[in-house]
């Protein structure tokens, strides 16, 4: 038996467990890319306005820390220049969460001892989940680059864009397969991978905002090119591809895989080559009740969100003075920034945009935090937790209040960042700060919906409560930002709760939508509370 013996029936098995997740990522990013491009192409129609966005967004250090650098005036380069980091960040988590599923949560949850016990050779659970991941990115490429071509773009420059894409998906897969075998449990694995993807965005951004123009094409800086998401740029789709940049990825997962296999031959199965810190002998009070114990496993998530949140917001704050300078001229971006966000200025529609957008980003948090209960009851955590004095409606009580208020916390920072940073630019600080931390929170009442379709889901339809509750999200992401671009017919529209938020600071508030948005969630949280009380845990 070799070290390899079993890959393909496990690779089998992956794919088999990760049916509709690798179903909805492979064929997701295709559709989600035609969105945008589509989006893209309906505001910048004809070359002067194409022209005035490159030249804007080769000026602008906002620009280019956020989008990367533009590489020309063509339809495709600005579409990439729109589209590229949203899709390569995405490829990038997805990417990263894969293998680690398939790789350090098996030995977590005791799947690979149980596996190790067959035919299975040592390197076999790690050579099926790379195989599954690499090959989940190359088809979405594919498809991806396809794409991009039927929308009327240049069939080379659609290629090298979906590539880049792909190349990023792929350079992260490697980074995931060695952070597996670092942390001893699937949630390190995860925060180290994901803390490497910000570290790379930070180095793209540093890069291409030290880079220097040439015109309307950007070079970039020496730090772009230590990146993996820099390498995307570097490819320059729609600007003279440079196709050898496409070998960094490759190059790089071979580096990682090889790096992967020596440490897992260093290791035993089920530990980290990072010690896990041992606990205090006797654990806090706190710990004994549901909160507590709600409050330590959460609180690490939650910091990691509040860190993006205001540092996103701070930015988008200071972003937010050039609006008018960006697309005051450009009537077909006017439209559609007033289309997202509403009223007639342009600075707090873009203000009402970003924070419907955090609204839409959040939700991901919800989901992400109520979801962990389906994991606890799978895992057998939950009926332990059960065998003492707690009720299981004491305990799915804690478990959204945690959530809900969760929300509440980043939403606010969202809002007051925001504000803190365009008033700092603006003039007026406190007042702007104030303002948008109060529109902030009226964006609450559609997370609660957010948490009122997970817990129905957990409570009605355990089975399918993780497949569905991302997909709801993931169709609510789709309605909220592209649903107005692509004029989408308002019964559709309707079906997100985010539609029925007021754009407040761009328009007036009305609390009607808000008071009926709060019934909805509640009514779901209830039908959930019910559903999870008459149901057996485990199902």
């Amino acid at each position: 038996m070799s070290a390899y013996t079993g890959t393909g029936r496990l690779a089998r098995l992956a794919l088999r467990r990760d049916r509709i997740k690798l179903g909805i990522w492979v064929l997701g990013t295709p559709l989600l890319g035609v969105g945008l491009a589509g989006s893209v192409s309906g505001v910048y129609p004809d070359e002067p306005s194409r022209m005035l966005y490159a030249e804007t967004a080769a000026t602008s250090v906002v620009a280019r820390a956020f989008n990367g650098p533009i590489v020309g005036a063509d339809l495709g380069a600005v579409v990439v220049a729109e589209t590229y980091i949203t899709l390569a960040v995405l490829a990038a988590l997805v990417s990263t969460f894969a293998v680690v599923r398939h790789t350090r949560q098996n030995e977590e949850t005791g799947r690979a001892e149980l596996l190790g016990a067959a035919v299975v050779g040592r390197y076999a659970l790690l050579t099926a989940a790379l195989l599954v991941v690499v090959a989940a990115n190359v088809a979405s490429g594919v498809l991806l680059g396809l794409a991009f071509a039927a929308t009327g773009l240049p069939l080379a420059g659609s290629l090298a864009a979906a590539g880049a894409v792909a190349g990023v998906g792929v350079a992260f897969t490697a980074v995931a397969a060695v952070t597996a075998q670092l942390s001893v449990t699937s949630r390190g694995a995860n925060a180290l991978a994901a803390a490497t993807v910000g570290v790379a965005f930070l180095l793209r951004a540093a890069g291409d905002v030290l880079g220097e123009r040439d015109g309307l094409r950007v070079e970039s800086a020496w730090p772009s090119w230590l990146s993996p998401l820099g390498w995307g740029n570097q490819v320059r789709a729609f600007g003279g591809e440079r196709w050898w940049v496409l070998a960094l990825p490759v190059a790089l997962l071979v580096a990682g895989v090889a790096a992967a296999f020596a440490l897992a031959g260093r290791r035993d199965l089920g530990a980290g080559l990072l010690a896990a810190r041992r606990g205090p002998a006797r654990a806090a009070a706190g710990l004994l009740s549901p909160t507590g114990l709600l409050w330590r496993l959460h609180r690490g998530a939650l910091l990691g969100w509040a860190v993006a949140v205001v540092t996103l917001g701070f930015s988008m704050g200071v972003a937010a003075d050039e609006v008018n300078d960006m697309i005051a001229e450009n009537p077909a971006a006017a439209e559609a920034i007033a289309a997202l966000g509403g009223g007639t200025d342009l600075v707090d529609a873009f203000l009402a945009a970003m924070l419907g957008l955090f609204a839409l980003t959040l939700g991901a948090y919800v989901v992400q935090a109520l979801l962990r209960t389906r994991a606890d009851e799978s895992d057998g955590i939950l009926e332990a937790v059960l065998a003492t004095a707690v009720s299981r409606h004491r305990w799915l009580l804690t478990q959204i209040a945690g959530a809900v208020l969760g929300a509440v916390a980043l939403m606010l920072l969202a809002g007051v960042s925001t504000g803190l940073g365009y008033g700092l630019v603006a003039g007026d600080a406190l007042g702007h700060t104030l303002e948008l931390g109060w529109a902030a929170l009226l964006r609450l009442p559609a997370l609660l919906v957010v948490a009122g379709v997970v817990t129905a889901l957990l409570g009605l339809a355990p089975r399918w409560s993780v497949a569905l509750s991302w997909a709801v999200l993931m169709a609510f992401l789709l309605l909220g930002q592209l649903g107005a671009v692509l004029d989408l017919p308002q019964a559709v529209l309707n079906l997100s709760p985010y539609t029925h938020v007021p754009s407040v600071p761009a328009v007036d508030l009305s609390v009607p939508p808000l008071a009926v948005l709060t019934g909805v969630g509640a009514l779901l949280l209830t039908a959930g509370l019910a559903g999870f009380r008459h149901r057996d845990v485990p199902t």
